[in-house]
């Protein structure tokens, strides 16, 4: 399973980007606003720094208006990921983008029938909400493994992105469920390098390392 970055925050991307783990990154109008700058620039930015797939979200509500400004995100570098709602509307986005060869990620995903639909209209990555279905005492994670399951079933070549990723064992079950990627925030980037047991370990070589060398 790929891991992507799901942040707009240019910083924390170098940062994942030097660790040699990370695949792509997934952008949202939320994201985006929260850093207070320009779409365009921080996409340009983004892609410059992650080789692979960056999705880029249109906020657009109809057809036409996501079409335009798909094609207007593609047009920013190769890597870019046009990011679509899940919506009548944004479906029939998807076929055209998909039409003029602009691959696509549909989000805002919550039920398998969503995944299927998205799928079939040609996107090319599919991207259920983990943590929010939890949120709402539904299974985030058996939602993933449906999804994987009906397009192995159905020979559906869009990729399942685990999306709305809150920490470290959502990204494992994700896994286990059979994601193709999971896109986490940096912060749970962070928590999956650590452990206490690998902290206090490292604490007592340096401890054991430290009074042999002064006994010599």
């Amino acid at each position: 399973m790929k891991l992507f970055l799901d942040t707009a925050n240019v910083d924390d991307i170098r940062r994942g980007a030097n660790l040699g783990v990370v695949a792509g990154v997934t952008t949202n109008p939320s994201l985006v606003a929260k850093e207070g700058r320009d779409l365009t620039q921080v996409i340009k930015e983004i892609t410059a720094i992650v080789p692979g797939p960056v999705s880029a979200e249109v906020v657009a509500t109809d057809t036409e208006g996501m079409v335009a400004e798909g094609l207007r995100l593609a047009a920013i570098a190769e890597n870019v990921i046009v990011k679509i709602p899940m919506t009548e509307a944004g479906l029939a986005a998807v076929r055209q983008l998909a039409q003029q060869g602009v691959k696509t990620n549909v989000t805002l995903v919550f039920s398998v029938n969503q995944a299927l639909l998205a799928a079939q209209a040609g996107a090319a990555y599919v991207s259920p909400f983990v943590g929010r279905l939890d949120d709402i005492g539904q299974d985030g994670i058996a939602l993933v493994a449906d999804i994987v399951d009906l397009f192995k079933l159905h020979g559906l070549k869009a990729a399942v992105i685990a999306a709305s990723i809150r920490h470290p064992m959502h990204v494992t079950q994700a896994a286990m469920a059979g994601a193709q990627i999971a896109t986490v925030p940096y912060a749970v980037l962070k928590q999956m390098t650590q452990h206490p047991l690998t902290a206090s370990g490292l604490e007592k070589f340096l401890a054991d390392w430290k009074n042999a060398t002064e006994k010599k």
